[in-house]
């Protein structure tokens, strides 16, 4: 290295690896600047020795089951339902055939969705399965972990036709809490009351525990939005809450139930809309029968306003 003065300052000039390598030529203000140059430039070439940026990169060959255990390690185990997304990502990539992730076609995969299609899975399913696994490429992606593109971003997710809204009659509803009423369990009458008088998921009301309901309200935690939220009641449904409490030990005042609930709306004349099948979580046929009582509701307070103007 040679540094001598210039009439503009003081001029650097060196190789980092000696006879025939590239020769670095610099001017600076002072001596000190051309010698942080000097070991800036040094270190740089030393840590990016084996750097080779005129040769592309290997293909990436990590199968579609590495790609998924991968984003899992990374991301998934963060989610609350991350055993069964990892699950169904799982059979999704067995289907698939276990394809390197670099590999994996668009037309593959819609090959793939228009088999399962034809066996009957329905059209939001389907979006889901397409949801995760973009999902999860565009997650490794972010992260660095992969270095090509997202082999189903330009996928488009199939049309759900929107269901036409229906809603129990008053009679029904009747029907649906005399039938719970006369069930073995004592605790799926009242949970049907809550989560119709709320609005709750059935899981919901079934897991509420006595600190929960206070002051005229239920409290609701661990919901599928993943947000708390309290709902008030009628005294008359807080004062039957906190008396069937006293029946169960500890702090909650249900058990598991969801299965006598399923009978005993079997054993109505209620006929769901098809879809309307129970998650294993919570009843979507409650989720049903609850956006009807709101229904009855709204009617019955917009006659109440008419009445009063």
């Amino acid at each position: 290295m040679t540094i001598k003065k210039v009439s503009t300052g003081y001029e650097v000039r060196f190789r980092v690896n000696g006879r025939g390598s590239r020769e670095h030529k610099k001017v600076f203000p002072t001596k000190a600047e051309c010698e942080r140059f000097q070991r800036y430039t040094i270190a740089q070439f030393e840590t990016q020795a084996d750097v080779k940026p005129w040769l592309e990169k290997p293909k990436d060959m990590r199968r579609l089951s590495e790609l998924v255990e991968l984003w899992n390690d990374t991301h998934g185990h963060f989610l609350r339902d991350s055993t069964r997304r990892k699950s169904k990502m799982l059979m999704i990539v067995n289907e698939l055939g276990n394809p390197a992730g670099s590999s994996l076609t668009r037309l593959e995969y819609t090959r793939w969705r228009t088999q399962r299609s034809k066996e009957g899975k329905s059209p939001k399913t389907l979006n889901n399965d397409l949801g995760y696994m973009s999902s999860m490429f565009n997650t490794l992606i972010k992260a660095e972990e992969i270095h090509y593109p997202n082999p189903l971003a330009d996928i488009d997710n199939i049309k759900v036709p929107e269901r036409e809204l229906s809603y129990l009659i008053p009679d029904q509803i009747t029907e649906l809490l005399d039938e719970t009423k006369r069930c073995d369990n004592s605790h799926v009458y009242l949970i049907t009351k809550i989560s119709l008088s709320t609005g709750a998921r059935w899981g919901e009301a079934e897991g509420l525990t006595v600190q929960r309901v206070r002051n005229n309200q239920v409290s609701f935690t661990d919901t599928k939005s993943g947000k708390n939220r309290s709902v008030p009641i009628s005294p008359e449904l807080f004062d039957e809450i906190h008396e069937h409490a006293k029946l169960t030990r500890g702090n909650n005042i249900f058990t598991g139930s969801i299965t006598s609930f399923r009978r005993a709306l079997a054993r109505t004349t209620i006929e769901l809309p098809k879809g309307q099948a129970a998650h294993p979580f919570f009843s979507k046929e409650s989720s049903y029968i609850r956006k009807s009582l709101h229904h009855e509701r709204r009617q019955h307070l917009d006659l109440t306003k008419g009445a009063r103007s």
